[in-house]
């Protein structure tokens, strides 16, 4: 099974960063073929209609065909001010986009619908991010995805990684993993071993 793991932020010393590594290492641990995506990799400006008017950027297009050829996400959202990151919205906005007389992507339904996605987010506080995830899930099915119910708020971040960027605390990681590890469940089961 193929899945993508990304963050929604491209912070050098991000903890989510961090965490959707960790999440991506629980993938290959589970037999999945993992794609670590980082954002940072793709020049995608700030939506507008009018720049879409005169052409979706490639990048865009890059972007959801990696997407598109991914049965399952994790996605790991940091929290600004209660709700995830402009970055993450401008990334989910302009992937939702249609591309006018694409092959593919002309009806806006691609690459969300069907895919299983699963929330993972960091946080020095005590709460983990737990209110962004509460933001993101609604827009995730408005999207058409699968969203797992199975979550995880990982909080105090600044003290949960190790100098090799592994959490060290066992019970943690294995909350990381039965995220995973439910994602890969479910699109298995509704994709087959794409």
């Amino acid at each position: 099974m193929k899945i993508l793991v990304f963050a929604g932020s491209t912070r050098q010393q991000s903890f989510n960063r961090r965490l959707a590594a960790v999440g991506a290492e629980a993938a290959h641990i589970e037999g999945a073929q993992a794609t670590l995506l980082e954002l940072a990799d793709f020049d995608i400006p700030m939506y507008h209609a009018d720049l879409e008017a005169r052409g979706t950027p490639a990048d865009v297009i890059r972007l959801k065909e990696i997407m598109d050829a991914h049965p399952a996400w994790i996605i790991v959202t940091p929290e600004y001010n209660g709700s995830y990151t402009g970055l993450l919205k401008n990334t989910l906005d302009w992937a939702s986009s249609p591309v006018a007389g694409h092959p593919v992507f002309a009806d806006g339904s691609r690459p969300f619908a069907g895919k299983v996605v699963g929330m993972l987010s960091a946080s020095n506080g005590a709460l983990g991010g737990l209110r962004a995830q509460s933001h993101l899930a609604p827009l995730l099915i408005n999207l058409g995805c699968w969203l797992a119910p199975r979550q995880y708020a990982l909080p105090r971040a600044a003290s949960a990684f190790g100098e090799q960027g592994q959490l060290t605390d066992p019970a943690q990681q294995a909350q990381v993993q039965a995220v995973v590890s439910q994602v890969l469940w479910a699109a298995e089961r509704l994709h087959g071993t794409e």
